[in-house]
């Protein structure tokens, strides 16, 4: 048994990764515990040394060297111990071996527990190291049960939960569906790994462009900015770091093939590909697409950008419920007030009124000059 044991130990260091030696210690701790747990009272000061060439195991106890035994649990006879170290003598501490005789089928049971044992916690180890470096990643997994609103989904060699508020609302998930997800958090639980994944995450649309748009994966086209509100209706800004390549154009893709698969991903949500700039009001204005911008005014001390539209397009730019506006805020980080013409030319108009000098009376001067007193008539 002992040689087969050694074996299996070698097999799992090579299979798993575990090193030989770290069971053999966690072996000699159980059996340890084990000992102590059958042999109460008399397994005090013990140590269980496991032999690494035959894999014998073997439990040894420190007793005092006395002339006279009282307790045999915790003393040695003088006379005893000279039998193998002439030298020794009163008061000094030596080493006993007391292996039982059926300490054999007491390893043999607390060696499996221990190596089965070992053998989940690396495993649930490797399996958090693996995906620990995959926070901010996106996987792939089946919908596996759902459970109080929470969507469980199966990676394969581990589970991953989808809560509620990491979900896209009003979309349903059946069992056996493929989903794909964004990596939020990666926990060590008493469990085992924990992974915490979302749907409404900025993150995933990020992460689906890499995989759709070559361009962005090989970092010509950069991503910017992204502004989201899941499920309805995204914004993200692009821009080229080669003069040749269109970044705008790179993620619509030939006939808009590029977008629509994420769209279709994402289950129908809209996705507004805009230019970003350096230039605030230029961005501005390409953040509140699809509305036309006449003109944009930034003020710097507010950080906030006027943008000026055509009578027509104001509900465009502000978008179903502020929408488009509430979204190009977040894409550009600046407060966004949108005004049309109209409105423009009545506030200019008010600003020109209250602005003007006020007039001071002026007085009609007489056409005949006065008369003096002491002058006659003519």
């Amino acid at each position: 048994m002992n040689l087969e044991l050694l074996r299996a130990l070698d097999q799992i260091e090579e299979e798993k990764g575990i090193g030989k030696d770290v069971i053999i210690d966690a072996i000699e701790a159980a059996l340890l515990s084990a000992y102590k747990k059958n042999f109460g009272a008399t397994a005090q000061s013990m140590r269980i040394e496991m032999d690494r060439a035959t894999g014998e195991m073997r439990a040894y106890q420190v007793r005092t060297v006395v002339e006279d035994v009282d307790d045999p649990t915790l003393q040695i006879a003088l006379a005893q111990v000279r039998e193998w170290d002439p030298t020794a003598q009163v008061g000094e501490m030596v080493e006993v071996e007391v292996t039982p005789k059926d300490f054999g089928r007491i390893a043999a049971q607390t060696a499996k527990q221990v190596v089965v044992q070992r053998l989940r916690e690396a495993e649930r180890e490797m399996v958090y190291k693996e995906f620990r470096d995959r926070e901010g990643d996106i996987v792939t997994g089946i919908v596996q049960r759902i459970e109080r609103k929470n969507v469980f989904l199966d990676l394969g060699r581990i589970e991953a939960v989808l809560p509620p508020p990491e979900q896209i609302p009003r979309e349903g998930y059946r069992q056996g569906e493929r989903v794909k997800a964004y990596v939020v958090e990666v926990r060590q639980g008493t469990r085992g790994p924990q992974i915490v994944v979302s749907r409404t995450h900025p993150g995933l649309l990020k992460r689906l462009f890499e995989i759709e748009v070559p361009e962005v994966y090989e970092g010509i086209v950069e991503m910017k900015a992204i502004a989201r509100e899941a499920g309805t209706r995204s914004k993200i800004a692009v821009a080229s770091r080669d003069r040749n390549v269109d970044a705008v154009g790179a993620c619509v893709g030939p006939k808009g093939s590029r977008v629509q698969a994420i769209v279709d991903e994402l289950r129908g949500e809209k996705i507004d590909i805009v230019a970003w700039s350096p230039d605030l009001a230029q961005f501005a204005a390409a953040a509140l697409s699809p509305a036309r911008v006449v003109r944009v005014e930034i003020s710097e001390p507010t950080k906030t950008a006027l943008v000026i539209v055509q009578d027509h397009q104001l509900s465009l730019a502000i978008g179903r419920e502020g929408q488009n506006a509430r979204l190009a805020a977040k894409l550009t980080g600046w407060r966004i007030d949108i005004k049309n013409e109209t409105q423009i030319r009545e506030i200019e108009a008010q600003k020109i009124f209250v602005d003007l000098p006020e007039e001071e009376p002026v007085l009609a001067e007489t056409a005949a000059a006065p008369v003096a007193a002491d002058e006659p008539p003519a």
